[in-house]
């Protein structure tokens, strides 16, 4: 049984905390883990090596690895280039993911010509691609990566009005690999529709693993209700 067999129609879960966040921490992200494979997930998505190093000790789920790296004028940041390719790969994760969007990576070339160099180092590896539209979908298809997920859908400039749940049904429907629902699907209804529509798994994350971002959601709802009252008053 390969990876996308064991996660195939099952909750994976994003354990990721930035330098600016409170829970920016390895053994966190390793407890973080933890409690999402006692709660029942199938699979853990992680940011940087160190991350993932702290996962593996906590639990033994596929992991979807990533490296958020920005270059200087540029913004392709999810494992931007091959020294982030390298480092995940040498640390093992099951599935390496990458910015697959047309935009302009570091070192100057588009996705598939550079997933081409990434594919001949590595080919027996897992790539996961991460796009925005459904044309980049298709393209990633063609460079020959293994899934696709419409994880930056509403982060590019030119998909900022897509919705998440109609962008993965267009990938359903078009391209043959296995589409993985990412990106916004932030609540169990969301997530059983997009398990209904043909997504191969759903990844989950700030609605499950970042308390600052669903506390921010809480306040600005009661922030919002307190100006409707205040107009009625």
């Amino acid at each position: 049984m390969n990876v996308l067999d064991k996660i195939n129609k099952k909750l994976i879960v994003s354990c990721q905390a930035l330098a600016d966040e409170p829970l920016h921490d390895p053994y966190i992200m390793g407890r973080m883990a933890l409690a999402a494979k006692l709660g029942g997930a199938s699979g853990i998505r992680a940011n940087t090596v160190e991350d993932i190093q702290a996962i593996k000790k906590e639990v033994d789920l596929p992991i979807i690895g990533i490296i958020k790296k920005q270059y200087v004028n540029n913004n392709v940041f999810i494992t931007p280039s091959m020294k982030e390719v390298d480092e995940l790969h040498q640390e093992g994760v099951d599935i390496i993911a990458l910015d697959a969007t047309k935009q302009i990576r570091p070192n100057g070339k588009l996705f598939p010509e550079f997933f081409y160099e990434v594919k001949r180092k590595y080919p027996k590896q897992f790539f996961m691609a991460d796009v925005s539209t459904l044309e980049e979908a298709i393209g990633a298809e063609e460079a020959g990566v293994d899934v696709v997920a419409p994880t930056l859908s509403g982060y590019t400039s030119y998909s900022k009005e897509l919705e998440p749940l109609e962008i993965l049904k267009q990938m359903v429907d078009h391209i043959s690999i296995p589409v993985i629902a990412e990106g916004n699907f932030d609540t169990p209804e969301k997530a059983k529709k997009a398990l209904e529509l043909g997504a191969h798994a759903v990844v989950v994350g700030s609605a499950i693993t970042r308390p600052k971002s669903i506390t921010e959601k809480f306040v600005h709802a009661i922030k919002d209700n307190e100006k409707v009252l205040g107009k009625k008053d």
